[in-house]
């Protein structure tokens, strides 16, 4: 079942997952083996949309530097498109709700990086050695740093407190922090249109934008075309035939 779930293809035998799956299913106790077989001939797993399947290659390379305890040389590209090299040490590769990060300190930016797996292009290790924070929880680290750090800064308030919104608010959007009665929302995005129409807008509270510029330009966009969905536009009607 797990397989299946992480791993749709695996159904399929000229897949190298599917047909290890296959052969694993033979070597089982024959009343757990037909149960496990009849549950691939039959069952179904649709792919997840917001799953990224990292380069192997890429993803071994991490991991071994991970190991080894030395730092390296990643080729990273963001949403935007845009390129950049980074020296890093890498403290943990953590997979995480269909999506493989690594986390680590980047010597580019002085600072804590979660870089996803499947957007880094090139991988180099290098001779520095490095050590892992003392008491590191690689899960909980990823978790509070992977809404910082990226190109555009993001400060959204609510005036509801904060132990309301706080069950709204998934880590990449950014820090949950009190203010006054209500509380903020401190983080950075590389593609403020999707902090915009894919999280704010689900959000039940009323909020302000306070910055960035990036984030509030994206939410006026956003705000003028649900305004225009409401506009008097007879001549769209007609087509629709109402």
């Amino acid at each position: 079942m797990a397989v299946l779930d992480g791993r749709p293809t695996a159904t399929d035998g000229e897949d190298l997952v599917g047909s290890a799956l296959g052969k694993v299913i033979q070597e089982l106790p024959e009343n757990v083996g037909r149960q496990a077989a009849a549950l691939r001939e039959h069952a179904s797993a649709a792919p997840d949309r917001y799953s990224a399947r990292p380069d192997p290659a890429v993803t071994s390379a991490l991991v071994a530097a991970v190991a080894a305890r030395r730092r390296v040389l990643v080729t990273y590209r963001n949403e935007s498109g845009n390129e950049w090299e980074a020296e890093v040490d890498p403290w943990a590769v953590v997979a995480r709700h269909g999506r493989w990060y690594l986390l680590c300190h980047s010597h580019r930016a002085d600072a804590v990086r979660t870089y996803r797996v499947d957007r880094v292009r090139a991988v180099q290790q290098m001779e520095h050695k490095f050590e892992l924070p003392d008491g590191l929880d690689p899960v909980a680290a990823l978790e509070e740093n992977l809404g910082i750090g990226w190109e555009f800064p993001t400060q959204v308030v609510f005036d509801a407190p904060l132990a309301e919104v706080a069950p709204w608010i998934r880590p990449p959007m950014g820090r949950l922090e009190p203010l006054g009665d209500g509380c903020v929302l401190v983080g950075s995005t590389s593609n403020p249109a999707m902090y915009a129409q894919e999280w704010l807008a689900c959000l039940p509270f009323a909020f302000r934008v306070d910055g960035g510029q990036e984030l509030r330009a994206a939410v006026a966009t956003l705000a003028a075309r649900f305004a225009a969905a409401l506009a008097d536009q007879p001549l769209a009607a007609h087509r629709l035939g109402q």
